[in-house]
C-alpha cells in the first residue's frame, strides 16, 4: 500500500511593512541599466548608471554603421541580493504595476481616439 501525502493550499496572508532608512537608504539612486545574474539560489541584481550622452553616440553609431565600443563604461550604483522566493514576489509585484500602466495607457488612446472623433 502506498503512502498518499496531502496537503491543503497554502494560505497567503497580507501583513502591513515599514520599512526604516539606514544611513541614506531612503534616497533614489538612478539608473539606466539593470542586470540580473543567479547563483546557488539567490539572485543578483546589478544596477548600473551609464552616461546619457555616451548611449546616445552608441545608438547614433549604430544606426549610421560605424564601428562600435567592445565595452562601455558605467558606474555600479547598487547590487541587491535576493532569495528566489523573494524574487518570485517582485515579479508579481511589477507584472501588477505593467497592467496597471496598460490599462490607463489604454484608457488614456481610447479617450484620445474618441476626442479626435468628436473633434472631426
Amino acid at each position: 500500500m502506498d503512502a498518499v501525502e496531502t496537503r491543503e493550499p497554502e494560505k497567503i496572508t497580507a501583513v502591513n511593512v515599514r520599512l526604516r532608512a539606514v544611513e541614506q537608504s531612503d534616497q533614489p539612486i538612478m539608473s539606466n541599466f539593470a542586470t540580473v545574474a543567479v547563483a546557488q539560489g539567490i539572485a543578483y541584481l546589478d544596477f548600473g548608471f551609464i552616461e546619457p550622452a555616451l548611449l546616445a553616440k552608441v545608438m547614433v553609431d549604430s544606426q549610421n554603421g560605424q564601428t562600435l565600443p567592445g565595452q562601455v563604461e558605467g558606474k555600479l550604483v547598487a547590487r541587491v541580493s535576493l532569495g528566489l522566493d523573494v524574487m518570485a514576489q517582485l515579479q508579481h509585484q511589477m507584472q501588477q504595476v505593467f497592467m496597471s500602466m496598460r490599462r490607463v495607457q489604454g484608457y488614456g488612446t481610447k479617450t484620445e481616439q474618441s476626442l479626435t472623433r468628436e473633434a472631426s
